[in-house]
């Protein structure tokens, strides 16, 4: 078999034309050569391919339309076709398909026919498996590229073309003889991104984190029924992120008809917290200390975000306004991996609300006062 149509679109043998579309819909949306500028070559050589797995298209006929071979202009209404010929949706290619692979449908004559009538024709072909323009495919799901392509007419491109073959190589957009595929020039657009708030702990920010969230959409599916959907998406909580950050999952919001599907956006959201203030990348804590220990000395017993325990020694006479700062133990910095803020306590004093006699005596004395 020369191409394994069913695993280019990840389906099984007794996958159904509704399982079709849906594969065909998600893989054509991934490799999309404008949704992948950094490697348009392999992304062309895979939307190309996924458009014929999906629709190997043999002829294109209307009761009211013509087609364009090369330069000569036919009235398909002459002759006696199928409207559509497909391979893994028709029951009749598909069990030759099946049987004999690719091979085997580029033998297959057209219906009613004992060849091809227009053997004869520029980039025609007498044989009856020819695929279409991948992107004129595309734009049947989607109405026109949603990423503004450039276009040889009216809703289509000129990337792909049908490598001189394929029956009709030359139908689609607009051409000398002033006819025109059937696609019109209008591009769907995408609506605004749908978001969501995601409350993280200030722990959570400080280690990092998994969540698994639940999301509820509304999708359209491939016979254009909107339909409800649920589907777990898993996101990866990074240290240091801030209120703030943006996680966007493309395509994962609703979807309407005739629009492209919208985005979902995760908004990190940060918990107020018992012990901490996360002031950017810095973390501030308060610490009250007695007037014996702000004068004679003490030592600050803290336990960390990530639960570690953590004694910073206080040495000099704490004043008014008092605050230790401790290097590189505040909140992890995002954008530089193994760096870190500073931890900053302000230290205040308890000053006793009794003294006896002869501890204000005692005080005097020593002070000085």
């Amino acid at each position: 078999m020369g191409v394994d149509y069913y695993n280019i679109l990840k389906v099984n043998r007794n996958a159904t034309e509704d399982d079709l579309k849906k594969s065909y819909r998600r893989l054509a949306m991934k490799w999309h050569p404008d949704k992948n500028p950094n490697d348009k070559k392999e992304a062309e050589a895979k939307f190309k391919q996924i458009s014929e797995a999906y629709e190997a298209w043999v002829y294109w006929t209307s009761n009211k339309q013509v087609i364009v071979i090369g330069h000569r202009v036919l009235d398909l209404s002459t002759f006696s076709f199928t409207t559509k010929g497909r391979v893994l949706s028709d029951p009749q290619k598909r069990q030759i398909y099946d049987q004999h692979g690719e091979e085997g449908l580029k033998d297959m004559p057209p219906p009613g026919s004992g060849g091809f009538p227009f053997g004869g024709g520029s980039g025609g072909s007498s044989n009856g498996f020819n695929p279409r323009n991948a992107e004129d495919i595309f734009a049947e799901f989607f109405g026109s590229s949603p990423f503004g392509f450039g276009s040889s007419g009216p809703g289509r491109s000129s990337r792909f073309s049908s490598d001189g073959g394929g029956t009709f190589g030359g139908f689609g957009g607009s051409n000398e003889n002033g006819f025109r595929s059937y696609s019109e020039n209008v591009t769907p657009k995408k609506p605004p991104a749908v978001e969501s708030k995601l409350p993280c702990s200030l722990e959570e920010l400080y280690t990092g984190s998994t969540r698994k969230m639940k999301i509820s959409r509304t999708v359209v599916d491939a016979n254009g029924r909107q339909a409800p959907e649920t589907e777990i998406l898993t996101i990866e909580v990074k240290p240091g992120w801030k209120k703030g950050t943006k996680i966007t999952f493309p395509d994962k919001g609703n979807e309407q008809p005739g629009l492209l599907p919208a985005d979902l956006v995760f908004v990190i959201d940060e918990k107020p917290h018992d012990v901490y203030i996360r002031d950017s990348n810095d973390l501030l804590i308060t610490k009250k200390v007695s007037l014996a220990e702000a004068l004679g000395g003490t030592t600050v017993q803290l336990k960390t975000l990530d639960g570690r325990d953590l004694s910073v020694p206080v040495t000099e006479i704490v004043s008014p306004g008092y605050e230790l700062v401790v290097a590189r133990e505040g909140m992890p910095i995002a954008k530089e991996p193994g760096n870190r803020g500073d931890l900053k306590i302000k230290i205040e004093v308890r000053f006793p609300t009794n003294l006896t006699p002869e501890q204000r005596a005692g005080l005097k004395r020593t002070l000085g006062g």
